[in-house]
């Protein structure tokens, strides 16, 4: 049958990007405690596309996907996109996740289990350029995203109230670039200590009475919070690059408040 993708395009226009976008699909991702996690993720995968080519061929995106799905390690993430670039004659390949991740988490006195959600997601690229002898190579990034949700409590409002002191939830989120393994877990435990209290799914009323005079006892600005989990991933040691950002949804203002700021070892 005639393909007419692999026809000439005459236009002289590349494009930098082209694939498949939102593609709702199973996965298995590591896990720390259960070794492996079954979840649901939203996948975009694309390729350049030189000027010459007319299209390209969208199934072969699908069909490694399907290969890959059942053990999509980091590791695994970018053999894929090598696989990806291989197969469809680029020079570069893209590749994002976005996929709900599940923790088992008991209340912190009753010890109630119960679970609790967060969100994250695999960026990469992987593409062919040269070394410093301007021979070819495969060049490689990738970034691992985590976001947490946690409780904050604000200083000035318990420094200048007589009684209590405004809350609210908030969120955490880091984008990592992958310099070696690391366990999702680990990331998301230090940046629930860095807030004033974590969150949990199910509270029983000691607990409920723990976890408020914890936050009491740990007040948090949006500026603290993100300063603390930059202390915690830098003496972590592993990570070349890595942003955070922190936004509070808060309780008694009508509007939220922000925090980011990233590192590079390269600055």
């Amino acid at each position: 049958m005639r393909d007419i993708q692999n026809e000439q395009d005459t236009r002289k226009t590349p494009l930098q990007k082209v694939g498949v976008k939102g593609v709702r699909y199973p996965v298995t991702v590591l896990d720390k405690n259960r070794k492996l996690q079954q979840t649901t993720a939203e996948v975009d995968l694309f390729v350049n596309l030189p000027h010459n080519f007319k299209g390209t061929h969208m199934s072969r995106f699908i069909e490694t996907f399907h290969k890959y799905h059942e053990d999509l390690t980091m590791n695994r993430f970018l053999e894929m996109l090598e696989e990806i670039r291989e197969k469809l004659n680029a020079e570069r390949s893209f590749g994002c996740i976005r996929f709900p991740y599940f923790i088992e988490k008991k209340a912190p006195v009753s010890g109630s289990p119960g679970i609790m959600e967060y969100t994250c997601s695999y960026e990469a690229e992987v593409g062919v350029s040269k070394d410093a002898d301007g021979e070819p190579c495969i060049d490689k990034k990738f970034y691992v995203t985590i976001e947490v949700p946690v409780t904050t409590l604000c200083p000035c409002s318990k420094a200048i109230s007589e009684r209590g002191a405004h809350n609210q939830r908030g969120t955490v989120k880091v984008k990592l670039l992958y310099s070696g393994f690391f366990w999702i877990e680990d990331i998301i435990s230090m940046i629930e200590g860095c807030a004033s209290s974590p969150l949990y799914s199910v509270l029983k009323r000691q607990d409920e009475k723990y976890v408020t005079e914890q936050a009491y006892d740990n007040p948090r600005f949006v500026e603290d919070v993100v300063r603390e989990v930059y202390q915690g991933l830098l003496r972590m040691n592993a990570f070349r690059f890595f942003s955070v950002e922190a936004e509070n949804f808060e309780s008694i203002h009508y509007h939220n408040a922000y925090a980011y700021t990233e590192y590079s070892e390269n600055n």
